[in-house]
């Protein structure tokens, strides 16, 4: 088919998505009495259950997830997405209703409330907008950008596709809103995992429905070996503390859920969220992966892209690439708008101006994301697996982050200056895990630990020891150094205020 027609058949289902985003958005901004800081980040108020479960999925699914998962071509990598049902049933039953009855418009700002002195609430803000600037925008555009390079032999650079996909995604978060973010989301979330679906089928029907000849075993368990991305006794130490972090105290996720008018809205969002998680998203990410060894071998990120190249009609190629387009433009816009919510929120408002123009800011914030996550494209280029690499990267935030949210439910009488003692701790200690003791080539070719007869530690083990350890060092420190003794909080005080 003519090439003209693919890209015509793209730019149509774009334009149309950008059509009914728009029309939706300004429709509920007509009916919506919401303040112009309410609207950019809680969508007014008026988000569904069906926009929120939409929301939700697709800011968490995009090709860092297509091609990510799809690119190590072993089935164990569908944990990660199992694993996230119990963090989203976490967030709807546990989390929802704390962060709704403490009015929060950034998780943020539970913890102030939770702590004495309101330094952990600025430490956790900076942290989180580091890990959206340096590891969650630009690995969204990184990743989109090597699928549409791979599928269609693009010549331009990967830097290059990715400066559009930040451009059209900053223009939605910038312009729109969350509730543009949502819709989109929603809208082109029923077509992407339509799509993926068919992705799936189409595989299976190239190698006759047979994914075991050929593959080795290693590939096709789902007990991870020692050596695999996900040893099996992985699940029970801290995959379980990961998924709780990423779906229950992760701005980038539970901004969607706030934004819904009631707890009982937000919770049957998430909880669809979840269903569509552990039912539709396990085989469009790992299916496809397999297949492509078979059939082409070990090729890794360029899996995905090299067996929808093959599966797919030449006539459907163009309505492809808009659903990959969309998938990374609503991850990436909603990340955005978690940033500028951030910003705007716990920074801007707080230290230099109460009073600003929400609308001015917003615009300044995003372009200045944008601008950030371009210029830190090519340090992702040339990644072995960008899933692997996103997972370890984000250890450094992940587990301080939530030893911070444990010690603020699960006592009181805390000094926040001990959580960010903690929180420090956390960090520092998983840096150098990663960056000295897990790189083999400090230790003659194998990690530290082998050389200490614990080969079996993996980088997940030590998100445990890391949570356990930060949370101790917060508690010692509000003791000796602060002079508290904390009290573990029961009942209905383990969700009120700090007295």
């Amino acid at each position: 088919m003519d090439n003209s027609v693919q890209v015509a058949v793209f730019f149509g289902l774009m334009a149309l998505l950008a059509w009914l985003t728009w029309r939706k958005v300004a429709a509920a901004r007509a009916a919506s009495h919401a303040s112009a800081d309410r609207e950019i980040f809680l969508a007014g108020g008026g988000l569904s259950w069906f926009f929120v479960a939409g929301a939700i999925t697709l800011t968490n699914l995009s090709t860092d997830q297509l091609v990510g998962m799809n690119g190590n071509q072993m089935l164990l990598l569908a944990w990660w997405e199992l694993a996230g049902f119990i963090g989203l049933l976490l967030l709807a039953f546990v989390f929802v209703p704390i962060y709704y009855r403490n009015n929060c418009t950034t998780i943020t700002q539970l913890l102030e409330q939770r702590y004495d002195g309101a330094s952990i609430r600025t430490v956790i803000s900076g942290l989180f907008l580091f890990g959206n600037f340096a590891i969650y925008l630009p690995a969204v555009i990184y990743s989109g950008a090597l699928f549409m390079q791979t599928l269609f032999g693009v010549e331009a650079s990967v830097t290059a596709i990715a400066a559009i996909f930040a451009l059209v995604g900053a223009a939605y978060a910038i312009l729109g809103g969350l509730r543009a973010v949502a819709v989109l989301d929603t809208y082109a979330g029923v077509g992407i995992l339509a799509l993926a679906l068919v992705v799936v089928v189409l595989a299976m029907q190239a190698v006759g429905w047979d994914i075991t000849t050929g593959v080795p075993e290693e590939r096709l368990t789902m007990i991870g070996s020692l050596d695999s991305p996900i040893p099996f006794h992985t699940l029970f130490t801290g995959m379980l503390f990961i998924q709780i972090f990423y779906w229950s105290t992760n701005q980038n996720i539970t901004q969607k859920a706030l934004a819904a008018p009631n707890v009982k809205e937000a919770q049957k969002g998430v909880i669809a969220a979840a269903i569509i998680r552990v039912l539709i998203v396990p085989p469009i990410v790992v299916i496809p992966g397999i297949v492509a060894f078979k059939l082409f071998g070990d090729v890794d990120d360029r899996a995905y892209a090299m067996v929808v190249g093959e599966v797919l009609p030449d006539w459907t190629s163009g309505m492809f690439a808009a659903m990959i387009a969309a998938a990374v433009l609503t991850t990436y816009s909603a990340v955005m708008n978690a940033t500028i919510t951030l910003w705007s929120v716990d920074f801007h408002r707080k230290f230099i101006n109460p009073e600003v123009d929400v609308r001015r800011l917003n615009r300044v914030v995003g372009i200045i994301a944008m601008l950030v996550s371009i210029s830190l494209v090519p340090v992702y280029d040339g990644a072995e697996s960008i899933i692997n690499l996103l997972q370890e990267l984000n250890g450094l935030l992940s587990m301080p982050i939530l030893s911070a949210f444990i010690a603020a439910l699960l006592f009181r009488n805390m000094d926040a200056r001990a959580a960010v003692a903690g929180l420090v701790w956390g960090f520092s200690v998983y840096a150098f895990h990663t960056f000295y003791l897990y790189v083999p080539e400090n230790f003659g070719g194998v990690s530290w630990y082998a050389t200490i007869g614990l080969p079996w530690v993996h980088y997940i083990d030590v998100m445990l020891f890391v949570l356990a350890s930060s949370v101790a060092v917060a508690l010692a420190t509000n003791l000796v150094v602060f002079g508290n003794r904390a009290r573990l909080a029961i009942g209905r005080e383990a969700v009120s205020p700090q007295s």
